[in-house]
Parts: structure tokens; C-alpha cells; sequence
């Protein structure tokens, strides 16, 4: 049994949801082969190769793969899945693009968001906004999976030995074209991959007070910084530090959740996280039930008494 990991990359490195998927790959156990698609992307390649467990990395190389079209990689994909018994991606924006596109193509059922694998052909996957987990058997000849990256502890960059394999790039399909990226620069560490992460809420009252209020929080701690969905739609601030159902799924050793009531979505995107810390003046916010700590009052006077003791 052999089973394709499509790789998540920025065309030198591989980014961590990778490494989760390739331990969730582990667990299903069998001969782990990474795909990277990509142009120009050797080096990826070759850490593809050094992770922990891989016993092959396939690299396609070619302009049409040089921007992750889906069309293009599912098609990619596709051509070769039939030499592999499961196809698994981390549920990252980019897996959640090609992947069902890749079990249409191939007439299966798509298992998303897997947390855990039970045999190879059985896994849990939350379902009602991670209120409850379900068990999901596949009898597809192919499983095309997508992992949630923090169900799994991810593998280590090196300590593999797998080989690096060239494969055949596809043609551009021409059902889509790149037209341009506007990427948000920050210092601060990037959301899916920070160890801690300070996240506001309606509670903010605008988006000045993310600068004035919890900046220094962050500041102070080396955090990453979210939101909840309803100040992200209020336009305190942009969309990509939204946590949530229908944002990102995060796990961080701390997470600080500012002014945020807890609804159920959001819940579902940090509810990992090992330790959980809520400010609010509501002593009856649903963010309190799943709060390790839990801090009823003004965050307006909490948030920068803890910056000024972290100061000391």
C-alpha cells in the first residue's frame, strides 16, 4: 500500500502542514511518496525527501504548476493517484482547492478534515462545527483525504533518506489564469504556525484599538495575531487573521482570546489550542467553557495591566 501526500510549498521550502499530513500519512502506515508540484521548486523537493517517513518525493516541475492552479494540479494528481491506495493534502486553502476536484475527477468520495485515522480504511472527522466527531469508513478503491493539521503532530524536517523522482508536468489546462497575489507582510509569526497567538473580538470596538490595545500584548508575548469572524466583518481588521469554521484552524501552545464571546464557530478554530486564556467582561461568554483561564473584566484595563507586569 502506497499513499501520495500532496505537498504544500512556497517553491524552496516545504511549510508545515505538509509535515502534519505526512504524520497522518504514518498512522494509515504503507510507503509515503510526497508530491511536489511546482516551477523551479528543487528545493522543495529535496525537503520533501529529507522529512521524516518519506520514502519518496515525485517532483513535477513546469510554468503551469507554478501557482498551484487547481485545475492544473488536480490533473496533475489525477494522473498518477492510480498507482496510489489513499491521496492525502493538509485542509489548507490551497488542499481544500484541489482536492475535491481530484476525487471528482476520480468519481470517489472526498473524507475531509480527518483528526484521527482508526485502520486504513476508517477515520474521524468533526462534523456540526467540531460539536462531534464522526466515524467515516471508505470502501473507494482510492481515498482522497484532507488532513486537519492540528489533529497531528507534525513529523521532523530531517532524518529521512527518500529519493527524489521527476515526473512528467501537465499541460496548462486553460481554465484558469493567474492574474496576481497581494500578500500581507508581517514580522509577527504566521497564524497556522505560531506557538501563541493573541486574537480580539467585537469587544475591540474598532480596529484602532487592535494597534493601541493588543499589539503591545502581542508585542511582548513574540504572538501571532487573529480575530473572530465578527470583527473581521466589522472591518477592524483583514480577513487572512480571521480563526474560525470558515477562517483558520489553529493550535498554538497559548491562545489569548480578547473580547471574544466564543460562538461555535469560532470555537472550532482554536478549541485545540493547549492552552486557552479568555478576557471578557461577560462572565456567562461561551469562550469561558472551553477557557483553561478565564479573566472576567474590562479588557480595556485587564489587557494592559498583563503588558505592563510582563515589562517587570
Amino acid at each position: 500500500m502506497s499513499i501520495l501526500v500532496v505537498a504544500e510549498h512556497d517553491h524552496g521550502t516545504l511549510k508545515k502542514a505538509t509535515l502534519n499530513a505526512i504524520a497522518a500519512a504514518q498512522k494509515i502506515g504503507g510507503d509515503i511518496h510526497v508530491l511536489v508540484a511546482g516551477n523551479d521548486a528543487g528545493d522543495a523537493a529535496k525537503a520533501a525527501a529529507n522529512a521524516a517517513g518519506v520514502a519518496k518525493a515525485l517532483h513535477a516541475d513546469g510554468a503551469p504548476l507554478g501557482e498551484f492552479l487547481a485545475e492544473n494540479v488536480a490533473a496533475l494528481v489525477v494522473s498518477i493517484a492510480k498507482n496510489y491506495s489513499h491521496v492525502l493534502a493538509p485542509a489548507t486553502s490551497n488542499g481544500k482547492n484541489v482536492m475535491p476536484r481530484v476525487a471528482a475527477l476520480l468519481d470517489v468520495q472526498q473524507i475531509s478534515d480527518i483528526v484521527a485515522v482508526e485502520s486504513p480504511d476508517t477515520f474521524v472527522r468533526p462534523i456540526y462545527a467540531g460539536n462531534a466527531l464522526a466515524t467515516v469508513q471508505s470502501k473507494d478503491a482510492i481515498k482522497v483525504i484532507t488532513v486537519r493539521t492540528t489533529g497531528f503532530d507534525a513529523v521532523a524536517e530531517s532524518g529521512g533518506s527518500g529519493t527524489v523522482e521527476k515526473v512528467d508536468a501537465p499541460a496548462d489546462s486553460g481554465l484558469s489564469l493567474f492574474v496576481g497575489r497581494e500578500v500581507s507582510k508581517s514580522e509577527r509569526p504566521e497564524l497556522t504556525s505560531a506557538k501563541i497567538i493573541v486574537s480580539g473580538g467585537r469587544g475591540m470596538a474598532n480596529g484602532e484599538n487592535f494597534k493601541t490595545v493588543l499589539e503591545p500584548l502581542a508585542d511582548a508575548l513574540g504572538a501571532g495575531m487573529g480575530a473572530s469572524r465578527a470583527a473581521v466583518d466589522a472591518g477592524f481588521v483583514p480577513n487572512d487573521w480571521q480563526v474560525g469554521q470558515t477562517g483558520k484552524i489553529v493550535a498554538p501552545d497559548l491562545y489569548i482570546a480578547v473580547g471574544i464571546s466564543g460562538a461555535i464557530q469560532h470555537l472550532a478554530g482554536m478549541k485545540d489550542s493547549r492552552v486557552i486564556v479568555a478576557i471578557n467582561k461577560d462572565e456567562e461568554a461561551p469562550i469561558f467553557s472551553v477557557a483553561d483561564y478565564g479573566i472576567v473584566g474590562d479588557l480595556f484595563q485587564v489587557v494592559p495591566q498583563i503588558v505592563e507586569a510582563l515589562k517587570k
